[in-house]
């Protein structure tokens, strides 16, 4: 017994050890899709998890996969479309957690306008940011109802995505983010509807996940991150509103109406276990793009995505 007393002092009075440094670079600007990873670090998951996170957003969102695939930082939150075709391209990349389990991606119109379904987009202008996969999910869209993208006129709005719509510079725009242009368009009085393209003969797929390079990563530091953060999710399950004050209390440009109604809606969308891994989803969607003609080989999931739980 005395020893033990002893032993126990003796650890009560060491140093604390130090912490493992991990950087993660964000897809964006900190918004509440990022909720577990803030919450995490405000209620000191990481320093339990003996993890000192770096947060860092991107000057250019499209840099994070590159970057981590460079040994430049840890972990890259990203789009599973987009890895799919990061893989084909050669990135050394991998899916190691899940963050957002769900599509958010949705096809936006005027709620009073003219389009009542995605069947009248015929003849119409759709707006788009990004060239590519938004494309595809368009083209299988329309082809539902016999269209191609020949029936409508595609429009280049950048980044502007529910401006253009509620300006009436197009008609539709495919690429927005139902937890966060439907929300704005309320608050701007100019009521939006959004078409869920799971729903519109699209393989449902996770939005946004985390992204290590397999050949520099560290498995125990990003299993350790990824327990954090399903603690952190656990936490604004449980408790919604005291989660918001934790993660808008971390900045005053988070304490809007936009982003407590994006809160709310994206609560529901938070991986509950971040290290699962869907093969069959991943199956899916990689058929899905080689059978659009997006990406030329097919890849098995075990070159797409790690489970670290299992690894």
């Amino acid at each position: 017994m005395k020893y033990l007393a002893f032993l126990i002092a003796i650890l009560a009075t060491a140093p604390a050890m130090a912490q493992d440094r991990m950087t993660l670079l964000l897809d964006w600007f900190v918004n509440p899709d990022h909720g577990p990873i803030i919450v995490a670090q405000e209620l000191g998951y990481f320093k339990d998890a003996g993890l000192e996170v770096e947060i860092v957003a991107p000057a250019d969102p499209s840099d994070p996969p590159k970057m981590v695939a460079a040994g430049q930082a840890d972990l890259a939150i990203s789009y599973q479309p987009q890895l799919h075709m990061q893989i084909e391209g050669g990135l050394p990349l991998r899916r190691v957690g899940t963050l957002v389990a769900t599509p958010l991606n949705c096809l936006l119109v005027l709620e009073n306008g003219p389009i009542k379904s995605s069947a009248d987009l015929k003849g119409r202008k759709v707006g788009f940011s990004v060239a590519g996969v938004e494309e595809v999910l368009l083209s299988t869209i329309l082809g539902q109802h016999g269209m191609t993208l020949d029936d409508i006129e595609l429009v280049s709005v950048n980044w502007s995505l529910s401006p253009s719509l509620m300006s009436g510079q197009v008609d539709a725009v495919i690429g927005a983010y139902r937890n966060f242009e439907l929300n704005q368009m309320e608050i701007e009085g100019v009521p939006g509807r959004c078409f869920y393209i799971e729903e519109e003969g699209i393989p449902a797929y996770d939005e946004l996940i985390y992204v290590a390079n397999p050949e520099t990563m560290n498995a125990d530091m990003i299993r350790r991150f990824l327990f954090a953060t399903e603690r952190a999710t656990q936490y604004i399950v449980n408790h919604p509103k005291e989660s918001w004050e934790v993660f808008a209390g971390t900045s005053a440009e988070l304490r809007d109406e936009l982003n407590a109604k994006a809160w709310v809606d994206t609560m529901p969308r938070f991986a509950l276990r971040p290290s699962a891994l869907d093969h069959a989803r991943y199956t899916r969607f990689e058929t899905f793009l080689k059978d659009t003609g997006m990406i030329e080989e097919f890849t098995p999931v075990s070159g797409l995505a790690l489970n670290l739980s299992v690894e």
